[in-house]
């Protein structure tokens, strides 16, 4: 048996300074609760065991994908290698993998555990920044999105168009940046969307991420980007996760009443 402790997963993203981002908060206690996890879960010769579901490790793909304890319906999806968070340079060099596209892919975990049909709509992948995670191993939050930000991107959905743009209103209270992404799947790397056509490589570390599925782009399946950017003056610690709802009350119809722990 492993000596090291058995953690629980925590739900945000994990916290990491790379050189050269701006000011980041001190790393929170455990922060490296998560690839301790990876390590001892994932990396094993005996295979996946514990909370890692998959392992991949072809020379393309590396990543994981892990349950969180906090919600029946979220999954982490995690790089096999260590690899801090959205800041890290690593990720936006040519031939870096596609960790949104695996977690798409991932999603189907969470429809299993719903024990039904899963709306593309519904489906939500986020990544916070380095101000609203806790933990120093990039993961990526699989999970329903919230039922009020599904209204609120349907009402306003004249509004969202292929570059990114301010969304009219705030979501949970924070203002947003939106772009829609054509296609079925996520074959464009949404890191690089937000990185060379928003927040440029230097300061993405201060942005979280959120991709969310829609029904008709251009008349067809695609996706809607959601982009938020670190402001201490209105509180907004760019924890995209703020957009989902572990309990899936949109397709369950329980409340919301876990408290999101970052």
């Amino acid at each position: 048996m492993n000596a090291v402790p058995r953690l629980p997963l925590l739900l945000s993203l994990s916290f990491s300074v790379l050189a050269g981002c701006a000011s980041a908060p001190p790393p929170p206690a455990h922060s490296d609760a998560l690839w301790r996890l990876i390590e001892r879960d994932c990396r094993g010769a005996e295979g996946p065991r514990g909370d890692c579901l998959r392992v991949e490790s072809a020379a393309d793909r590396r990543d994981v994908l892990v349950k969180d304890a906090h919600g029946n319906y979220q999954f982490l999806l995690m790089p096999l290698d260590k690899v801090s968070g959205i800041e890290n340079r690593r990720l936006y060099q040519r031939g870096a993998p596609n960790y949104f596209a695996a977690a798409w892919q991932a999603r189907r975990h969470t429809e299993q555990a719903l024990g039904r049909p899963l709306p593309r709509a519904v489906a939500s992948l986020a990544l916070n920044s380095p101000h609203g995670r806790s933990q120093h191993q990039l993961h990526i939050h699989v999970d329903c999105l919230r039922a009020d930000v599904l209204q609120a991107l349907d009402a306003h959905s004249d509004a969202l168009g292929t570059q990114w743009a301010p969304l009219p209103v705030p979501l949970r209270g924070h203002a947003y940046q939106t772009r829609l992404l054509p296609g079925a799947e996520l074959t464009a790397n949404p890191l690089n969307l937000l990185a060379y056509g928003l927040s440029g490589v230097d300061d993405v570390g201060q942005w979280s991420l959120v991709v969310a599925g829609r029904d008709n782009v251009q008349g067809a399946p695609g996706f809607i980007l959601l982009a938020t950017r670190v402001d201490a003056g209105s509180g907004n610690e760019a924890s995209g996760e703020e957009l989902q709802d572990h309990a899936c009350a949109v397709l369950t119809g329980a409340g919301d009443a876990l408290e999101r722990v970052r």
